[in-house]
Formats: structure tokens, C-alpha cells, sequence
């Protein structure tokens, strides 16, 4: 196997993975003149997003096991593939049903992408190891979404929305030509894995398996809760508040900067504390930041200054939950890591969606929507985690002070 460093490994698996938040947020900034394009209304055209991330669940459900019975790098190159496609097909959309059946493809090729990330972490590390190399791919991965609308917003300036869709075509190519010369296979072909029936089976187990379900159940709903914020931003921001659309990428890109910089505290705490206490630190700075939010505008005092700050807190700890609940979940399954990330994946993409769809559903002109389903769904998070994995996390968390 080819010698690859956490850091090189880090970049690599990163650049993979930034294919499904640019694919969510770049167009964003395009979606009035692609509606008016399509001939469809902009509510319905914003549903595309619940749609990119219903098949990006779907493809990570599929292709983890096919991850785990072909190899990491076969399935990896074939997502790329259907992306890079799919990306071209949807700069020729001509209506509705069109952007959503390519938006689905386009997510099903970039679930087998993102479902392979966190495996290929997990099958040259473990531990804290593990969490700190998620940190350091979170960290870069952070800065797609920050760049994102302004590429966006760019490419919008330059032509038109079609642009952005050949933009992610190039990006798709970009890193299919970086990972089939820089990555090596990670896991390999195995002969021995499971058929279609033990996969169900391999599902099953996980969602029996009470500790590893409470750290997904805490990923999703966190996860839930930003993309609450990220549907309901354009809204929040621009119109409910009055923020221009110039101001509006650098205040959306503060929530990336603040995750980053958690997803750094998280390795430095890492050599003093174990992911289980970084997750809890995370999750309950989350719902604090989601209380005030609910308090701010039940008292009539939220302003685009008071509520925009307590947004970036409440996802800026991103940084703190994905990675830890994440490695400590895939700790309990070394022999089908790509199988439980794809059903964790599955689960935190179909929240999202639902959260999203939440969002958007009631077309109120109120930030109560976004506010109401972000506090819900950090309030699930921490139940989750602290009811499903409590007895467990603390043994864990003891018996790792003890050790160290």
C-alpha cells in the first residue's frame, strides 16, 4: 500500500467529500432566475434541495456495502462518474421534473462519494487518531461551503445558472483525475462480504446497537438543525431581516469559519479529552445557542445582530459533533465501517431533508420556522445521545481517563 500521511490522507478524502456541499450551496445565490427559467415557481425549485439529499441518503445506503465488498476506490471512481454527468445533464434542465430526477442522480454518485470518506479514515485509523484526521478533513472540508455562494454568486454574474452546474462537471473531473492517481485502495476487494441478505442483516445490527445509535442520532439531528438554518437563511437574512445580497455570503460564511476553527479546537482538546466529552461539550453549547434563538424572538428582541451571531455558534459546533460522534460510532464496527457510515449517512441526509422541508412547508413570513426546527432538532441530539449511549459514554469516558 502506498505510504500516505493523516495530513495528505486528510486533503485527499476532504476534496472528495466537498463535492455535496458544493453541490447544496453554490447554487443557492441562482435559484429565482433557474425557477424563472424552468417555468416553475421558486418554492418548488427550492425543493430540489430536499430532493439532492433524499438521493444522497439513498446512494450512501447503496454503495456502502458495495464499498465494502468491491473496495473503497472502484465504487469512489463510479460516483464521481455519475456526478459528472449528472453536473452536465443538469446544465441543459429545461423543466421542473427534469432538475429534480438529475438532481437525484447527481446525489446518488455523490452518496457512494461521501460514503467512502469516512471509511477510508476508518480503515487506516481508529481512536482518537481517527477523530483527529476527521477533524483535519472537516476543517478543510468547512471551507467549500464558505467559498460556495460566492462562486456562485460569481458564475451567476458571469452567465447564467447553467454555469454552476458546469463548474461542479469540472470539479467532479478534478478530483476523479486526483483521487485515481494520489489515493490508494484502502480495504480492497473482499470476496468473503456479505451477500444482499447479510447486509440487511448488517443494518439491522447497527440499529440495535443502542450506543452507536445514540452517536448517530446526534449527528443527524445536528445536522438536521444547520440544514434547518441553511433552507431558511435566504429568507431569514435577506428578507425578514433586510440584509443585502452582497452582505449575505460573508455573514453565511461566518458559520463555516466558526466550524472550522471548533474543528481545530477539537484535535487540540483531543490530546486532553476523549471525542465522548467533546461530542457532549458540543452538543450542549448547541442547545444553548438554540434556546437563545427561540428566546430572542419570543421576546421580540431578534435583529439580523442577535440572531446571525447565536446562528454562527449553533453551527459552528459542527466541528465539535460530526467528527467525534462519528469515529466513535464506526469504533464499534471495524469489519463493515462503510456499511455503518452509509447508514448513518442515510439517516443524517433524510433528516435533513425533513428539516428542510419543515423550513419551507408553512411559507411563513416569521423566523419561528427555523428557529422552532433547529432548537427541535439539537434537543433531539442531546436526548439521543445521552438516553441511547449515556451508561456506555460514561464507562467509555472513564475508562479512557484511567488509561491516559
Amino acid at each position: 500500500m502506498t505510504t500516505l500521511s493523516a495530513r495528505r490522507l486528510a486533503f485527499l478524502v476532504a476534496a472528495n467529500t466537498a463535492l455535496a456541499p458544493l453541490a447544496i450551496d453554490a447554487y443557492l445565490p441562482a435559484m429565482p432566475s433557474l425557477a424563472a427559467s424552468i417555468g416553475a415557481s421558486v418554492h418548488h425549485t427550492e425543493l430540489s434541495l430536499s430532493v439532492f439529499l433524499f438521493g444522497f441518503a439513498l446512494g450512501q445506503l447503496i454503495c456502502g456495502p458495495l464499498s465494502d465488498r468491491f473496495g473503497r476506490k472502484p465504487v469512489l471512481m463510479l460516483g464521481l462518474g455519475v456526478f459528472f454527468i449528472a453536473s452536465l445533464a443538469l446544465t441543459q434542465v429545461g423543466s421542473l421534473a427534469t432538475l429534480w430526477g438529475w438532481r437525484f442522480v447527481q446525489a446518488l454518485g455523490g452518496g457512494a462519494c461521501v460514503v467512502n470518506s469516512a471509511a477510508i479514515v476508518r480503515d487506516r485509523f481508529s481512536g482518537r487518531e481517527a477523530a483527529k484526521v476527521m477533524s483535519t478533513m472537516v476543517m478543510i472540508l468547512m471551507m467549500a461551503p464558505l467559498v460556495a455562494p460566492a462562486i456562485g454568486s460569481a458564475l451567476l454574474n458571469l452567465a447564467d445558472w447553467w454555469l454552476i452546474f458546469l463548474f461542479l462537471a469540472v470539479y467532479a473531473a478534478f478530483v476523479l483525475w486526483l483521487l485515481g492517481r494520489y489515493l490508494p485502495e484502502t480495504h480492497g476487494r473482499d470476496p468473503q462480504a456479505p451477500s444482499a441478505r447479510q447486509i440487511l442483516g448488517n443494518y439491522v445490527s447497527v440499529l440495535r446497537h443502542r450506543e452507536a445509535m445514540g452517536y448517530i442520532g446526534a449527528v443527524s439531528m445536528s445536522f438536521a438543525g444547520m440544514f434547518a438554518f441553511i433552507t431558511g437563511s435566504p429568507y431569514l437574512y435577506m428578507e425578514h431581516y433586510g440584509l443585502s445580497t452582497t452582505l449575505y455570503p460573508f455573514v453565511f460564511g461566518a458559520n463555516i469559519l466558526i466550524m472550522a476553527s471548533s474543528s481545530r479546537l477539537n484535535i487540540r482538546l483531543l490530546k486532553t479529552r476523549t471525542p465522548q466529552q467533546n461530542l457532549l461539550l458540543g452538543l450542549g453549547i448547541q442547545l444553548t445557542a438554540g434556546l437563545l434563538l427561540v428566546s430572542m424572538v419570543a421576546t421580540g428582541l431578534d435583529s439580523i445582530f442577535t440572531v446571525a451571531p447565536l446562528m454562527v455558534v449553533f453551527v459552528g459546533m459542527q466541528g465539535l459533533i460530526s467528527p467525534n460522534a462519528m469515529s466513535s460510532m464506526l469504533d464499534h464496527f471495524p469489519r463493515m465501517s462503510a456499511t455503518a457510515t452509509a447508514l448513518q449517512g442515510c439517516l443524517q441526509f433524510t433528516c435533513g431533508a425533513v428539516s428542510g422541508a419543515l423550513v419551507g412547508a408553512f411559507e411563513l413570513a416569521s423566523a419561528w420556522p427555523t428557529v422552532l426546527t433547529m432548537l427541535g432538532a439539537t434537543l433531539l441530539g442531546n436526548i439521543a445521545v445521552r438516553v441511547l449511549a449515556g451508561r456506555a459514554l460514561k464507562r467509555r469516558v472513564v475508562s479512557d481517563e484511567m488509561t491516559s
